[in-house]
């Protein structure tokens, strides 16, 4: 499988001598629905500034869909769409003017934009909005329109810098399932997010940028495998007897129908379930303490540190 995006000892100084990024390798396979991760100040907006022509790259290379962007920027630009983190639309213009003004930047016919700008903001729940002036948008439908946006030119890689950022959680859902359908058909999908349930929930692969340098990556999966240890809270539909306790598992009682259980790695809840059902306790429902994936950010930077 050929790569949707090539980065090779990338590098950032600016004219301070901040050195934003530090010679970084990326791959990001065709066709994956990807996470790049860090906190504020890590490297991600350097980044996807140099992908989108923002920012001008010291040294390294760069190759979108097998394009360097060196040899032929044009071309490589074409390749992607960039979700940026904040609005940049003229507010006095038409939704659906937005969409065909940035189809004719890629010559795109305007007979074509019309069609397309139909078909995306009909996907993202906007198409009523089409003839509505920017200012009248609420924040997560500006953010609906910025994807359409990004895809109008029809991009073989989308680019999201944090797309759910002021989104309500109804919109964010019907923003995840457009997301998984335009991944589903072959488009790939790069996401920075603070949000790292986000990440868990729809990317299956991630690296972690720290300090100008990516510190992890791989599957989220395999990732999530190390953590050594993992919290889940038990509802029950009875009271749990006080003092329950249960060999080689940490167990603690937050209230009397739910109980806090530490797994240990490589142990399983069914010893817990089976000792509750012993003692005439029915569980109901079961649920992470904590997100998995930012314990194992907070793990991997402070392994990093």
């Amino acid at each position: 499988m050929s790569a949707a995006l090539e980065i090779s000892n990338l590098q950032k100084t600016y004219a301070n001598g901040f050195e934003a990024l530090k010679g970084i390798d990326l791959k990001v396979e065709e066709g994956d629905f990807f996470a790049l991760l860090g906190p504020n100040g890590a490297g991600k907006s350097t980044t996807i500034g140099i992908l989108s022509s923002l920012v001008s790259k010291s040294e390294g290379s760069v190759k979108i869909c097998g394009i360097d962007i060196d040899e032929d920027f044009s071309l490589a630009k074409k390749q992607i769409g960039i979700v940026p983190q904040e609005f940049n639309f003229n507010v006095f213009e038409n939704v659906e003017d937005v969409l065909i003004h940035q189809a004719g930047y890629y010559g795109i016919p305007i007979s074509i934009a019309r069609e397309r700008a139909t078909y995306y903001l009909e996907k993202l729940g906007i198409l009523d909005k089409q003839h509505v002036q920017m200012r009248m948008l609420s924040g997560g439908m500006k953010r609906r329109l910025m994807i359409a946006r990004a895809l109008v030119h029809e991009p073989r890689v989308l680019i999201l810098d944090e797309p759910t950022a002021g989104v309500d959680i109804e919109m964010r859902r019907s923003m995840y399932d457009f997301l998984r359908e335009t991944n589903a058909e072959g488009r790939t999908i790069i996401m920075t997010t603070h949000y790292l349930e986000e990440a868990e929930l729809l990317c299956r692969n991630v690296a972690i940028i720290n300090q100008g340098k990516i510190v992890t990556r791989g599957a989220i999966k395999d990732l999530l495998r190390d953590l050594n240890s993992e919290t889940f809270l038990l509802d029950t539909q009875d009271e749990i007897p006080a003092g329950t306790a249960i060999a080689g598992y940490t167990l603690r009682q937050v209230e009397p129908h739910c109980l806090e259980v530490e797994l240990a790695k490589g142990q399983d809840l069914a010893p817990v379930f089976a000792a509750l059902s012993q003692a005439g306790v029915t569980v109901v429902s079961m649920r992470n303490k904590e997100n998995r994936l930012e314990r194992m950010f907070v793990n991997v930077l402070e392994g990093a540190s």
